[in-house]
């Protein structure tokens, strides 16, 4: 059975989560404590040397980082990822803007306003994400607005890792008020089937 080492509150771990529990493939989950340093301990970085969760292991021995690697690496084949050439790369082009225009501020935030102390350095990093993470949440507003889904108007991994941590942009001091197109999405994306919330992990829980 798969292995996913991962940390509940994380929206990069849930994305992972998500589509294994709408694939209905199972997995043993095993949480590690990134604010208790738990993925840096020698054991951790033999298996992911950066450090970081999700990880998957595929097999012992053998493991997989990077969330949306591992989005790609389970859709294969499945209705999550076409096949189509151009709507691959529309896909991976969501992929993209994710992990660089998107998450580096509305994660990030999020992360500084719940887990980071409050000191003035950590207020200032705040402040400096708030415009563009606006400015990723308005061009996803401009395609949602227009289209149930980013790519082809069906739900797939582009979705997913969207989703992840838009749908709790909140927590981070965003605002999705002024984003109809937004929160008919996220409405979308929660109805399919075999939806996990965040809070979930989907898996068979282990102490590691």
């Amino acid at each position: 059975m798969y292995k996913l080492y991962d940390f509940r509150p994380s929206g990069n771990g849930y994305k992972v989560r998500l589509l294994l529990t709408q694939l209905g493939i199972p997995y043993t989950y095993i949480e590690k404590d990134i604010l208790k340093r738990e993925t840096r301990t020698p054991e951790f970085l033999a298996i992911n040397p950066n450090g970081r969760i999700p990880v998957l292991e595929l097999e012992p021995g053998l493991h997989l980082s990077e969330s949306n690697a591992i989005l790609i690496y389970f859709s294969e084949g499945t209705a999550y990822l076409p096949s189509d050439q151009l709507e691959r790369a529309y896909v991976m082009q969501w992929l993209f803007f994710e992990q660089y225009s998107h998450e580096p501020y509305i994660a990030t935030s999020r992360f500084l306003m719940h887990y980071a102390d409050k000191s003035d350095h950590h207020q200032a990093m705040i402040q400096q994400k708030r415009e563009p993470g606006y400015a990723a949440l308005g061009v996803l507003e401009k395609r949602l607005a227009e289209h149930p889904f980013l790519v082809s108007d069906r739900y797939t991994i582009a979705d997913i890792a969207l989703y992840a941590y838009t749908h709790v942009a909140d927590e981070g001091g965003f605002s999705l008020e002024v984003y109809p197109g937004i929160r008919a999405w996220i409405e979308r994306v929660a109805a399919q089937p075999n939806h996990l919330t965040i809070q979930e992990t989907g898996g068979r829980d282990s102490p590691g």
